[in-house]
């Protein structure tokens, strides 16, 4: 047992002993159906914390033929499987965090090197006379070893983008690492020495042009999760019979984590905010406390083609059009929106509809990570907005219609650049910008379903909220009063007539030509 080649399950065994484990075995069936095909490159991108060490983890305690993990596994929902027996612990394994290496170059320079001299020093200790003393590749060595006794190698890679993202501008170590890794998993040799190949990182494998440098490797991402979309975090599913089995409130976890929606209508929650809500009995934000907004503060500031704008409609609840073919797969190629927005999708900062290419901010938690680096990046104009969404909202309840009508009209001019009233989308984005703070007491809800059509923005009362629900219709160039007439007409109070007696009507209207607000406000 090494700390490279066969480093046992003492990994694995740490997760099973932590106090809040969701068992993605099942996983393991997709890499045994894969091992020995062509299919058998694989690399799985995933934001930060999203649990891809923890799998890497999982495959080296499965493949290892070093230990037995039996008991680990016992129980699990791949030991009910039918080749569950004959690939547990059977091969050689070698797993290699490039981050540790990089630590012990204090950068990239030389990571190539003492990777290779560390991992076989390993090798020669179990294969001491298969291959030749002066070999200096690692490919070479476990070519050679294959030739000598037959043996194939299960090769994990955890953090193997690490160069790409912390040495950015160092394209020498770069260049050298994606040789380092070609001649691993894509010359001729290799083919007969890997018996499965896993790669865990943030970007997708790196490109050169058009032609990816790995280009055998089947990539599953944030953007394309495909047959791995259940592995990429928790499952709601998942999230919702843990915290039942803690005895907290799931509606409340999924207002404030629910976003990511990958594969067929599949939705994904962060697994470290879960964890750490769970562990802490509290919701908070979990997972952006581990990063710095500074990243996201530099990458929504080079706005490309109005990335601003876009910004702040996602913000105000909107999705916007992506185009992600283009993005080159590193953090310094940018020449576009939707370079930036294609890397947020990665980093865990948007959720990416592939039905029709559009991103989203995913969710409370990362909305507020938005907000911050708005406020240090001078958004004055949505920072004032969301400032004033509290006294926007009193004033609401109290029925006050002019410091309403005032609110919306502040807000609207403030954000007039592109939040421009020519049609419903844009008065909603407008709306939802002004009362962001209401998300603490409803969920809003925008052209909802009710009555004899679909009523602009509905105002759900939270479960734990006492305040009044909320049907609001939006005009431009009418009145404030037809506004009202119609959400009375339509019956959009349907949806929510469970709140009788507890129902605001408010109806708002925009004068394009005087740029004047009027706003009216009645008990259903």
């Amino acid at each position: 047992m090494g700390i490279y080649l066969n480093p046992g399950n003492e990994g694995f065994q740490s997760a099973l002993r932590s106090q809040i484990y969701v068992d993605k075995t099942q996983m393991l069936e997709y890499t045994n159906s894969v091992l020995d095909t062509e299919q058998r490159y694989i690399c799985v991108s995933r934001p930060r914390r999203f649990g891809k060490s923890v799998t890497a983890e999982m495959l080296t305690a499965y493949y290892d033929r070093s230990c037995d993990s039996s008991e680990l596994f016992r129980g699990r929902k791949i030991a009910e499987k039918e080749d569950y027996e004959r690939h547990r612990n059977q091969y050689d394994v070698l797993h290699m965090d490039i981050n540790s290496f990089r630590n012990q170059t204090a950068g990239a320079e030389g990571i190539v090197t003492v990777l290779q001299k560390a991992v076989m020093e390993e090798l020669r200790e179990c294969y001491p006379d298969y291959f030749a003393e002066n070999t200096l590749q690692l490919s070479s060595a476990l070519s050679q070893i294959n030739k000598t006794c037959g043996r194939k190698f299960v090769i994990i890679i955890d953090e193997w983008d690490a160069v790409f993202r912390e040495d950015k501008y160092d394209a020498k170590a770069q260049k050298e690492y994606i040789a380092f890794l070609q001649s691993l998993f894509k010359d001729a040799p290799s083919k007969k020495f890997v018996k499965l190949a896993y790669l865990t990182g943030i970007l997708p494998v790196k490109k050169y042009g058009t032609e990816s440098a790995l280009n055998n490797f089947d990539e599953f991402t944030m953007l394309e999760p495909d047959v791995l979309a259940e592995y990429a975090g928790f499952t709601e599913t998942e999230v919702r019979e843990l915290y039942e089995k803690y005895h907290m409130d799931f509606e409340k976890a999924k207002q404030w984590y629910d976003g990511y929606k990958l594969g067929d209508g599949l939705h994904i929650y962060n697994p470290k905010s879960v964890v750490d809500s769970i562990r802490r009995k509290r919701i908070g934000n979990y997972w952006t406390n581990t990063e710095t907004y500074e990243s996201l503060k530099s990458y929504i500031n080079m706005n490309f083609d109005g990335l601003k704008d876009d910004v702040t409609r996602m913000l105000a609840g909107d999705a916007c059009a992506v185009n992600p073919a283009k993005f080159q797969n590193d953090m310094t190629s940018f020449k576009s929106k939707d370079d930036i927005l294609t890397l947020l999708v990665h980093l865990g900062y948007l959720s990416y509809d592939a039905d029709c290419q559009r991103v989203f901010i995913p969710n409370e938690e990362v909305k507020s990570e938005f907000v911050n680096a708005m406020e240090d990046a001078g958004w004055e104009y949505v920072v004032s907005a969301i400032r004033a969404s509290d006294k926007l909202l009193i004033a609401t309840w109290n029925m006050d219609e002019e410091t309403v009508a005032n609110g919306i009209e502040s807000v609207h001019l403030a954000n007039t650049s592109i939040l421009t009233y020519n049609n419903e989308n844009s008065l909603s984005c407008v709306l939802t910008l002004a009362y962001y703070n209401a998300v603490r007491d409803y969920t809003l809800i925008r052209e909802m379903p009710s009555g004899k059509g679909y009523a602009d923005v509905i105002f759900l009362p939270r479960k734990y909220s006492d305040k009044p629900a909320m049907v609001v219709e939006l005009k431009w160039d009418q009145s404030a009063e037809g506004a009202i007439a119609q959400i009375k007409d339509k019956q959009y109070m349907k949806a929510i007539e469970m709140y009788k007696d507890h129902i605001l009507l408010v109806g708002i209207n925009y004068d394009k030509e005087t740029k004047e607000h009027r706003c009216r406000i009645e008990r259903a």
